[in-house]
């Protein structure tokens, strides 16, 4: 049987390669070659395809950090490329969560930021108070400051940083700005006498008159339709002048009217909408703009960047009636948001989260210690935090009872000798100028109490206290006085004399003495 089996196997074998055979003999003959594979059968030929490579590694719902350190870029100016998709795709996977932010101080110094996506104006201004090292933490504010056009303004606390920067302008400057604001809710501290009654009203019926407090409160709790009015210059479209008119500020947005002081709704011309603007301050209106005055602030579109035609450029009689216009359209567009950030808590302000801002701690404060050199070891480190702020205030305090100390003794020189020790102090500016003083202090507020401390330009060996009240800066003459041989201070003549510049403002925050109003507010330039 087996004999059988390979006689049948081997016959066929003989007949397939006798057909085989047949078939090239058939292909020569028509001038056809057949080639035939020396290997297996294998699967069709797959070409490589480009893959997106990611720095983390996702296994079972689980993210796993790579070990390898990460190869540079070599060829950098290719991740600028529009049509690159892997690039793009890689790109915006590491740069979607956080973007850089710079902001600039008012001493002309600037610093970047690496922002969350969702940090507010108010978790960006308590990070660089802990970046700045500011022993006061209220009041600051961050600004948005557009230089060529001269528009200002303070961004509120609830508004999304990069949702700011995100609608800047390629072609027109804009930058953030660090500074003080102590007018930001100055509204809310005085509600009883902050709106003249002269400008509110109720616009259902515009007879009824409404206290100030009652206007504030009502934009806060939507309970009623209060409205503001009042004469502004508004600068024409497209033209370098100005015309007066009456204007009125509802919810809906503000109105001109066209007859006068007729505030009939058929004779109202609708002027901004405030649900797509913002107001600013505008900085040298006379000279950017021909302003009739330089109280001049401006209505400006998010969706416009620079077109000065689309901005509506108005003008106020004093620095009070701009004031209570902007504040006003404030209160309309955001209402108990503004409540909400005024109370919420300043006193402790939070430290950023990791997660969302960066880390608050530089290189160079993570260095410093501090020592106790009291003993005979030769110094050791203080670990606990009180100890280490009790230690340092002893500090502060025996440095100014050394200066004091030296002021006070002999010293029968025709050189008076005067201690340094208020040029450690955040209110003190040195050499600015008065037009400077003037500026730092409007542009950090104009509130009453609010002052800075310089040298005298005009006067050798003197000082002077500018203090803002009613709106308006005020500037005070410190001289030296010599009694009994020892140098004194004093901005009344010799009736009320300090032995140096530090007292002076100690007394004068706690007394008011001859001045107008007490230092309460100190105009604080810092450096980032």
């Amino acid at each position: 049987m087996m004999e059988q089996a390979e006689t049948s196997t081997k016959a066929s074998e003989d007949s397939a390669a006798k057909d085989s055979s047949s078939e090239e003999e058939v292909s020569l003959c028509n001038s056809t070659l057949t080639l035939t594979s020396l290997v297996p059968d294998s699967p069709p030929v797959r070409r490589s395809q480009p893959i997106a490579i990611t720095s983390n590694r996702k296994k079972e719902g689980e993210f796993l950090s790579s070990s390898v350190s990460p190869i540079p870029n070599p060829f950098p100016e290719l991740c600028s490329l529009p049509h690159s998709s892997l690039l793009n795709l890689s790109l915006q996977s590491e740069s979607s969560d956080k973007s850089v932010v710079q902001v600039h101080g008012e001493d002309g110094s600037t610093r970047s930021l690496s922002v969350s996506r969702h940090a507010t104006a108010r978790e960006v201004c308590n990070l660089l108070v802990q970046l700045a090292h500011c022993s006061d933490q209220e009041n600051w504010a961050l600004l948005e400051c557009y230089p060529t056009l001269g528009l200002e303004r303070c961004l509120e606390d609830h508004e999304i940083v990069l949702d700011v920067q995100a609608a800047w302008s390629v072609d027109v400057e804009a930058r953030f700005h660090f500074s003080k604001n102590y007018a930001k809710y100055e509204f809310f501290n005085k509600q009883t006498t902050f709106f003249p009654e002269s400008m509110i009203s109720d616009s259902t019926d515009t007879k009824k008159k409404m206290t100030s407090q009652d206007f504030i409160q009502n934009l806060i709790t939507s309970r009623t339709t209060p409205q503001i009015q009042g004469f502004l210059h508004l600068k024409e479209t497209s033209k370098k002048s100005w015309k007066k008119g009456f204007f009125v500020l509802r919810r809906s947005g503000l109105y001109k009217t066209i007859k006068g002081f007729e505030k009939d709704p058929r004779h109202l011309h609708y002027t901004a909408d405030l649900d797509v603007s913002n107001v600013y301050t505008v900085i040298g209106g006379s000279k950017l703009y021909g302003s009739p005055t330089d109280f001049t602030f401006c209505i400006k579109p998010t969706w416009d960047q620079g077109a000065v035609k689309d901005l509506k450029i108005m003008c106020a009689e004093t620095e009070k009636i701009r004031t209570l216009w902007i504040s006003a359209i404030r209160l309309f567009k955001y209402g108990k948001l503004l409540q909400h950030n005024f109370k919420f808590p300043k006193s402790s302000p939070p430290i950023p989260d990791g997660s969302r801002l960066a880390d608050r701690k530089s290189k160079s404060e993570e260095s410093l210690v501090a020592m106790d050199f009291s003993g005979k070891a030769g110094g050791r480190v203080i670990d606990n935090p009180t100890e280490a702020e009790s230690a340092e205030q002893e500090e502060g305090q025996a440095w100014r009872k050394r200066e004091a100390l030296r002021c006070c003794l002999s010293n029968m020189s025709s050189e008076p000798c005067t201690s340094n020790v208020h040029k450690t102090h955040p209110w003190f500016h040195g050499g600015l100028s008065r037009g400077q003083s003037e500026k730092l202090i409007e542009k950090q507020g104009l509130v009453d109490g609010m002052f800075l401390v310089r040298r005298s330009q005009m006067h050798e060996n003197c000082f002077v206290l500018s203090l803002c009240y009613e709106q308006k800066v005020r500037h005070y003459i410190v001289t030296p006085i010599w009694e009994e041989g020892k140098h004194y201070f004093s901005i009344d003549h010799g009736k009320t004399i300090f032995i140096d510049i530090l007292q002076l403002v100690e007394f004068y925050q706690i007394n008011k003495g001859d001045l107008p109003v007490r230092l309460k507010y100190p105009c604080i330039c810092v450096s980032l």
